[in-house]
């Protein structure tokens, strides 16, 4: 069953300690990604758009998916009427099979949580679902998000609860002490695939570059 297979690639992929390691497992696994996925029910993709639609106007341009994956959202994004989304993936094969589905204007293979190459305030939304989690990004991907999103666009992404608790919420209220951003939704912990055990739970968050 497909559950076992994911389930252990997650794992490997949690537990890598370096960039290269996590591209390489993503290599692996990109040609079953896409249906291993669905099988398990993941949510993150489908929360995002969710929280995109509700706070981004449609065909708001241009858009960065950080942590692009296979492009599930990217596909869906283009369906909602957001015509100029970019893709951004640390893994080759994960960024080849986004390639395919023909949706994205360009894509970029480079790591979160150092800089990008991106102007100041260039996206008028970014969304990262599943990045911010176990043996991925961390906090060090915030803030370069936050510099290439412009003033009043949004920035989606998902938090991992060992994340949040570790930090990353004391650095949102930061922030937006400093009034850098506003956060304007914040959804209940959920698991982001209904049916597995012991999962720690993650929320999805939505902040307005102020």
């Amino acid at each position: 069953m497909a559950d076992g297979r994911h389930q252990g690639a997650l794992g490997a992929v949690y537990e890598a300690k370096r960039p290269e390691e996590i591209a390489a497992l993503y290599d692996g696994w990109s040609e079953t990604y896409d249906h291993e996925m669905a099988v398990a029910g993941y949510r993150h993709p489908s929360i995002c758009l969710a929280l995109l639609a509700r706070h981004l106007p449609r065909g708001a341009e241009p858009l960065l998916d950080a942590g692009a994956g296979t492009g599930l959202i990217g596909e869906w994004l283009g369906i909602m009427g957001y015509p100029h989304v970019e893709a951004l993936d640390i893994s080759e094969g994960m960024l080849a099979q986004a390639a395919r589905k023909g949706v994205y204007k360009a894509l970029h293979r480079l790591a979160l949580g150092g800089p990008l190459p991106f102007a100041d305030g260039h996206f008028a939304g970014i969304v990262s679902a599943g990045v911010f989690t176990s043996g991925h990004v961390g906090i060090e991907g915030l803030d370069e998000l936050l510099r290439i999103c412009r003033p009043g666009g949004v920035l989606v992404l998902t938090v991992k609860n060992t994340l949040w608790d570790g930090g990353f919420s004391d650095r949102i209220a930061e922030l937006e002490g400093q009034g850098v951003l506003t956060r304007v939704e914040e959804t209940e912990p959920y698991v982001s695939m209904p049916g597995e055990t012991g999962t720690v739970p993650s929320r999805g968050l939505v902040l307005r570059r102020s």
